[in-house]
């Protein structure tokens, strides 16, 4: 014998407000994504997913989320070329289907991803870690349309040198070499120098929007990351591969600013070919080493405000 068991979901809440977004977080999925040509792509993600909830409703058919998840993870394994935001967006259409009562549904997927890099003088091959990011919000409208907007991006450690301290360094080396040089010979010396400075290790991190028929491939977005600090980082490192990285880092002091901007340049140059309105974010936290605190840029715009800021229209 079944026993019919009630929804109480679908009961009337005692308090009736509507809510922004009820759902779960921490779902995690073995992921292997095919690629043509190339190894497969194994990540262990994790999702948060949600659903707004109308003042009339008192609770979500929580189940239905982790279901609706399973369900295209499960379908994935069929698809070569499905990416980690159409995921996302494809797990925002199965829950619109399974909540029926939703407007808007919102998915985040955050994963581990490896991948490969050379030491920069023995070249020795090392496998790195960053974070790929994806996300997808779907908007249902009373005729029942549904669009979606989705984006993806990475989160990448990379090396930062504090261009202010570095100049005050110099300066005080300058002054110390002017007492037994004169003023050509010690701008001699000070040209062939690397000067000391405090370093940070930075934080980057892009998320850009992808519009339908387009693509946009997750390890570009982080070489445009690591190449906007002062140094990559690598996690083999013999002792001339040590020597190189500091040395091309403090050739290269940036501020937490200049990341961002650097970001910012080379997104509008490797993916000029997306819709101006495509929205961008980009963001930079430098851990500082001589200060508790930690510093921090952010720039949320779209291509098409970035290009008429470097006048590239």
């Amino acid at each position: 014998m079944v026993v019919c068991l009630p929804d109480t979901q679908d009961g009337t809440p005692d308090i009736p407000i509507y809510l922004s977004r009820v759902g779960v977080t921490g779902v995690k999925k073995l992921l292997s994504l095919k690629r043509k040509e190339k190894r497969p792509i194994i990540l262990v993600p994790t999702f948060d997913a949600f659903v707004d909830l109308p003042s009339d409703q008192k609770g979500t058919h929580m189940s239905r989320t982790p279901e609706a998840i399973s369900e295209v993870v499960d379908e994935v394994a069929t698809n070569s070329s499905i990416g980690v935001e159409e995921i996302c967006a494809d797990i925002v259409r199965k829950m619109l289907e399974k909540h029926e009562y939703a407007k808007r549904v919102e998915v985040n997927m955050r994963s581990e991803y490896m991948f490969m890099r050379e030491s920069p003088v023995t070249r020795k091959p090392s496998q790195e870690m960053g974070i790929l990011i994806a996300n997808a919000v779907g908007k249902c409208d009373d005729d029942g349309n549904i669009s979606i907007r989705k984006s993806i991006g990475a989160e990448v450690i990379g090396m930062t040198v504090c261009p202010c301290a570095q100049e005050s360094v110099r300066e005080v080396n300058k002054n110390n070499l002017l007492e037994f040089l004169d003023e050509e010979t010690c701008e001699k010396v000070l040209e062939n120098v690397t000067f000391a400075s405090h370093n940070q290790r930075g934080i980057g991190t892009v998320l850009i929007e992808v519009p339908e028929n387009q693509t946009v491939d997750g390890e570009k977005i982080i070489e445009i990351i690591e190449s906007s600090m002062s140094s990559p980082v690598c996690e083999l490192l013999k002792r001339p591969d040590e020597n190189a990285v500091v040395m091309n880092a403090h050739e290269n002091p940036v501020f937490v600013e200049d990341c961002v901007r650097a970001m910012n340049e080379k997104i509008i140059k490797e993916f000029s070919y997306l819709p101006d309105d495509t929205k961008i974010t980009t963001r930079q936290e430098n851990q500082e080493s001589i200060h508790r605190h930690n510093a921090f840029a952010e720039k949320v715009s779209t291509l098409g405000a970035l290009k008429e800021e470097l006048n590239l229209k």
